[in-house]
């Protein structure tokens, strides 16, 4: 491969693993602009900036001292600054070449002084730079590059957590059912809004003979952790959930889990049901949950309580079951305590879900209802899950 060739190829990895970060165009955030704040104080510079080198652009991820959100890339210091791994200084730009004709330095904004040192993902590409700038000449100082070098460190950690979230995050909508099963005279939906990309909450169908099995959790901790071990109580469910009565298939759960459980220091509510199709009796076992309503077709709502504490609470207390019959038009809908946050105080379900359910045309429709009701998971700081069972008229 030509020194062309192999150039193009690396700028496409680099620019791959930058947009792979997915921080390009969103807004500004706190975790990195404590950094450029920081950074403008320590090394008294009128500007400093979290800067991503794209395409054809630099977008700046935080940035002091200027409005600007983006600037053009060609023959800007960031530009230069990632064709190399170390930092790199320009004390006096009016003296240096590479930029003695260049407009910002020649005009607006006049800059003299530049220090960048390059932000690397873990694959080693080199995605953008943490930066200083300056209208005045400057000094810099091996123990300013190492100080700078540290500054950088931090934000490629916060670069690298949200690369690790990311596929986490796509790891665990992965788990989440497709498509319901098709159940002649019943209409199944769900959904997941974790709040913060990946989360604690999730929801699970599977057919299995004669029987219809829907699960709904939540494990009482956010982000990645409580990510994995949603994943975990998921699929212990799933291998007991076919084989045992609802009830004893969550006592089953909780004591393969308890380890789990009981080193993370976490614990799930869960809502376990099993349908039979041709009968309309739904068994279920509810484990601290205690958010799940039936709507009958004349528009009585009923809420099915919880019937013993969270998994991981109580370890080895039997776990009972409940019946309910669903009539053609009910609806069953169970929902996470995030679609019932409204600030700092929590609803009652059954004012929440009964203008949804009373005017959905379908499960799906219901779902839809319901989040809208809760509001968009990104303004909320709990997860947003919803499953709803209907069944036809006819």
């Amino acid at each position: 491969m030509g020194g062309t060739a192999r150039a193009d190829a690396d700028e496409a990895r680099r620019v791959a693993a930058l947009r792979d970060l997915a921080v390009l165009d969103t807004p500004p955030e706190e975790r990195f602009d404590r950094v450029t704040r920081l950074a403008q104080q320590l090394f008294d510079v009128q500007m400093a900036f979290v800067s991503l080198v794209d395409t054809d652009r630099l977008f700046l991820k935080s940035r002091q001292g200027t409005a600007a959100r983006e600037t053009p890339r060609e023959g800007m210091f960031c530009a230069a600054a990632i064709q190399q791994p170390g930092t790199m200084v320009v004390r006096d730009a009016t003296r240096d070449p590479r930029f003695t004709a260049a407009p910002f330095v020649t005009g607006a904004p006049h800059i003299r002084f530049y220090a960048g040192r390059p932000l690397a993902t873990a694959g080693g590409e080199r995605v953008g730079t943490l930066c200083l700038m300056d209208r005045r000449p400057r000094e810099f100082t091996a123990e300013d590059e190492a100080l700078l070098s540290d500054l950088a460190g931090w934000v490629e950690k916060e670069l690298s957590a949200d690369a690790e979230l990311g596929r986490a995050a796509e790891v665990q909508r992965g788990l989440l059912p497709t498509a319901a099963p098709d159940v002649p005279g019943w209409d199944l939906a769900g959904a997941c809004l974790p709040a913060h990309g990946v989360g604690g909450d999730f929801y699970d169908w599977q057919a299995a003979p004669g029987r219809l099995l829907l699960t709904l959790a939540d494990v009482m901790d956010r982000g990645l952790g409580a990510a994995i071990i949603a994943a975990t109580v998921r699929s212990v469910l799933r291998g007991v959930g076919r084989h045992e009565d609802v009830g004893e298939a969550l006592a089953l759960a909780e004591r393969v889990l308890e380890p789990d459980l009981d080193r993370a220091g976490a614990f799930v509510t869960a809502f376990h049901a099993a349908l039979d199709p041709a009968t309309g009796v739904l068994r279920y076992s509810d484990a601290g949950h205690g958010l799940a309503v039936v709507r009958t077709a004349d528009g009585t709502l009923r809420r099915l309580s919880a019937q013993g504490p969270p998994l991981g609470v109580v370890v080895g207390e039997p776990r009972v079951a409940g019946e309910v019959t669903l009539a053609p038009g009910d609806v069953l809908a169970v929902v996470s305590d995030g679609v019932l946050e409204r600030g700092d105080r929590a609803l009652d379900p059954e004012d929440v879900l009964a203008a949804p359910l009373g005017a959905a045309t379908s499960a799906a429709d219901a779902v839809a209802r319901v989040l809208a009701a809760a509001g968009p998971a990104t303004d909320r700081s709990d997860d947003l899950t919803v499953v709803v069972l209907r069944r036809e008229n006819g």
